[in-house]
């Protein structure tokens, strides 16, 4: 099933101008022992508070910067739907319209959960030139990494994806140790989902027009008719 907007569980995201924060018993200061859980999330904003800066949050986007068309997919590293579109229907895309210049791909996080969280903070750690690689591996192994879904468990697998990346310890430390990187980029998930209301995952804009999920039938038919405009 698709995933709701502002769900509530260990992470919690709250619409502007409440507070949001990660449940601080289980994202504690990263380290290479996964038991001592994942990254220093401990955030609050307010209404009285300065607005947080998202500007150095960078897109990971795919294909011609210049090309006649863009698409941006909004996705949950822990949605099954999103998982299967990644499996079925993005590589098709890939190829007849990314690879050949015809559009521009943008991937955004969106966080319901701790994990996503987690998950995005990992997959970022890589930079532009591992994201989509590691994104890839997300999805695909979601079951495996998500496992019994006890947050030592998920910690410890998304540890060793990120060292099958070639990030070293040392990295994904620093990058789950980042309070700073944590609060802009759930601000930043909520400027996104606000501005383009969205409320479910997968969807896509195309050329600034929202899509619910889709087939590649109708993902290509989508795009040919804005190709053709």
């Amino acid at each position: 099933m698709k995933r709701r907007l502002f769900i509530g569980s260990g992470a919690a995201v709250v619409a502007a101008g409440g507070a949001y924060w990660l449940n601080g018993s289980d994202a504690a200061v990263g380290s290479s022992n996964a038991s001592s859980g994942f990254g220093a999330a401990m955030a609050q904003s307010s209404e009285n508070s300065a607005p947080i800066d998202t500007s150095g949050i960078v897109e990971m986007t795919m294909g011609d910067k210049d090309a006649p068309v863009t698409v941006v997919e909004y996705s949950s590293f822990t949605c099954p739907h999103c998982a299967t579109f990644h499996e079925n229907v993005l590589p098709d895309i890939k190829k007849n319209y990314i690879e050949t210049g015809k559009i521009r791909y943008i991937m955004r996080e969106a966080y319901f959960s701790k994990y996503d969280l987690w998950a995005s903070l990992m997959a970022r750690c890589g930079g532009e030139m591992r994201y989509f690689g590691i994104a890839d591996i997300l999805m695909k192994k979601q079951r495996e990494w998500l496992a019994d879904g006890k947050p030592d468990t998920v910690v410890e697998n998304l540890r060793k994806i990120g060292l099958t990346a070639g990030l070293t310890n040392e990295d994904l430390d620093a990058c789950f140790k980042d309070e700073d990187r944590v609060k802009a980029l759930v601000a930043w998930y909520q400027e996104n989902f606000t501005r383009d209301e969205m409320n479910s995952t997968p969807s896509f804009m195309i050329d600034g027009k929202k899509y619910s999920n889709m087939n590649y039938a109708d993902f290509s038919e989508s795009l040919d008719a804005k190709l053709a405009e």
